[in-house]
């Protein structure tokens, strides 16, 4: 079954994030944002590049993501907003003590890997992730060529 068949629009992904990291587990949350911000991000208007998750007094908080100005937002000129403000995401408190031990604990870090509307709410999937090394990276393009080599021969066939 799609994303898409459940109700789900994919509004940005994070690709580089599974170049840069092993994913072990993934949760969804909220995202606390500002009016012109929604508007922005159902446009499409959202990087998560260089995004990132901490917990900061007992909140987990988005940082680094970068939401584009609404540019028919009609009370920019009075309130303007910092397009990499920290933004809270909206979890459970055990979820949030789960993923501050395991951050703490193991190294581990947390990283948004797409942000999309469900049921005409904005969600992120935030994942905990381990980084890789060079050499994790370099295995991991050689098995996405093989993989690709293999596909294109039964494709000729």
């Amino acid at each position: 079954m799609s994303r898409q068949s459940e109700g789900q629009k994919d509004l940005a992904q994070n690709r580089q994030a599974f170049h840069l990291y092993h994913i072990l587990d993934r949760f969804e949350a909220g995202v606390s944002l500002m009016g012109a911000e929604v508007k922005s991000i159902r446009a499409g208007r959202l990087q998560l590049r260089d995004a990132y998750a901490q917990e900061e007094g007992g909140e987990i908080w988005l940082m680094g993501c970068h939401v584009t100005p609404y540019a028919q937002h009609t009370h920019l000129a009075l309130t303007p907003l910092d397009p990499l403000r920290k933004r809270k995401l909206l979890l459970h408190k055990e979820e949030i003590e789960k993923l501050r031990g395991k951050v703490q604990e193991k190294g581990l870090t947390l990283v948004p890997l797409r942000v999309y509307l469900k049921n005409g709410k904005i969600k992120v999937e935030l994942a905990l992730a381990k980084g890789k090394n060079v050499v994790d990276k370099r295995d991991a393009l050689k098995e996405k060529d093989l993989d690709r080599e293999a596909s294109r021969a039964l494709r000729e066939r």
